[in-house]
């Protein structure tokens, strides 16, 4: 089901300021931020430096996530594994969604 973050982007969802919530309004902050930390455990066994992620969504959305209003417009931020990654010296590079 589609989720969106509302009252931010994915930093705020990591300090606790914001949530994550599927379209029926479930909150599925706590999901998302396991994803991320599980991506950023697999990121650290590996050593990667370096993320493409695919633009827009709560998750890896880079630069621009949709606006939280399910609304299929979008405001400026970055999603939860986005966020962790960077916080965490990972460059992300981000790949234009097209579908």
């Amino acid at each position: 089901m589609p989720a969106e973050i509302v009252g931010g982007d994915g930093g705020d969802v990591l300090d606790g300021k914001a949530q994550v919530l599927n379209m029926d309004g479930k909150d599925v902050t706590a999901e998302f931020v396991k994803g991320a930390t599980m991506v950023l455990g697999i990121a650290k066994s590996v050593g990667a430096r370096d993320a493409l992620l695919i633009e827009k969504n709560p998750s890896c959305g880079c630069g621009e996530i949709f606006d939280g209003a399910f609304s299929g417009k979008f405001k400026i931020g970055n999603g939860v594994t986005t966020a962790l990654l960077k916080r965490n010296g990972i460059k992300v590079t981000c790949i234009k969604n097209t579908g």
